[in-house]
């Protein structure tokens, strides 16, 4: 069985806005965020796309990669991810060959299906909408061929991303994105921080469906966790509750910024909506360093997973990069 310390951690980001901030603060975050991740020994730090969602401030993604990867020297930066259905194949392949130009060897592209919105902005990125899974399979093929070195014959280009070493990552939380990652031997990233539910299922299709390919020979599984580590479980649980208001907006389809924590729940939410929150969060290490290692491997320990990407979302920006710093000392080999 596999421990923390056999494991890579890694970072996502989403540009958080804080109440009261603006999106030039949160970039100035990311950056900070990245270079202690760096500084740490994370192993890539990634940012996702998200539009029209007041309180993050990654819809740029790609141009966000590049300021962030400006700024650091070693740590991989990348897409988890770019939402495939929002942009052309031969877009998505001339950005990320120019960053993999700037910074070679260092950036990752995780694509997603998602629209990573909803329906009226996803047309307002793109007229013609990417529907079905066919049409998404298509569309990861064509990518990749724009990033494979140059055929006879072949009109259509990226300069720069032809023949470029650029690893290609599928995101999904469900059955589809497993098994086509799965079937075109990529590694397969499962948003189990917002999606746990199909997370022992999605992995176990992956694995079995899992073919070698040129970038990868065996099955590479990475998941995301929300981790908030602090002091004690009880200031865990109290910054916690910044997240928890989060996701209680959403279910609500009301979109904001990240608020203060607050000594209680009760009485901001109903029993439906805390189960619902909770269930969402359902893949969390919230507490003490002691608590986050026993979560995390309880974790582990159901998945095997090769990699687990951290999520820390709290109002404070110091207490965020607490606590990915205790996260670092538990997981530190030896």
């Amino acid at each position: 069985m596999k421990r923390l310390s056999d494991i890579r951690f890694s970072v996502l980001d989403l540009a958080t806005v804080v109440r009261g901030g603006n999106a030039a603060d949160a970039f100035a975050r990311s950056a900070r965020l990245a270079q202690t991740a760096e500084r740490l020994g994370y192993t890539r730090f990634w940012l996702a796309e998200h539009h029209n969602l007041d309180g993050i401030a990654s819809a740029a993604t790609s141009v966000l990669i590049g300021h962030v990867a400006a700024q650091t020297r070693t740590i991989r930066v990348g897409s988890g991810g770019v939402m495939l259905p929002n942009h052309a194949p031969l877009i998505v392949a001339e950005q990320f060959g120019t960053l993999e130009s700037l910074f070679p060897g260092r950036i990752d592209l995780g694509l997603g299906r998602a629209p990573g919105t909803d329906g009226q902005t996803a047309r307002a990125l793109r007229r013609h909408l990417v529907g079905n899974e066919q049409e998404f399979s298509d569309e990861v093929a064509e990518l990749r061929g724009y990033l494979a070195p140059t055929r006879a014959g072949q009109h259509v280009r990226a300069i720069p991303g032809e023949g470029l070493d650029i690893p290609v990552w599928l995101l999904g939380s469900g059955s589809y994105g497993a098994q086509l990652a799965g079937q075109l031997g990529l590694p397969f990233a499962f948003a189990s921080h917002f999606a746990p539910d199909y997370l022992l299922r999605g992995i176990e299709l992956y694995r079995q469906t899992f073919r070698p390919s040129k970038q990868l020979a065996e099955p590479y599984v990475m998941m995301g966790v929300n981790v908030i580590a602090a002091p004690t479980d009880a200031e865990a649980s109290y910054l916690a509750t910044s997240m928890k208001q989060r996701w209680l907006r959403m279910i609500r389809d009301q979109r904001g910024p990240i608020d203060p924590p607050v000594e209680t729940m009760d009485g901001l939410w109903n029993e439906l909506e805390a189960a619902q929150v909770n269930a969402r969060l359902a893949a969390s290490a919230i507490g003490s360093p002691e608590t986050v290692a026993r979560q995390l491997q309880a974790l582990l320990d159901q998945t095997q997973v090769d990699e687990m990407i951290v999520v820390t979302d709290t109002y404070d920006f110091e207490h965020r990069l607490r606590s990915y710093e205790l996260l670092a000392d538990l997981v530190r080999p030896g």
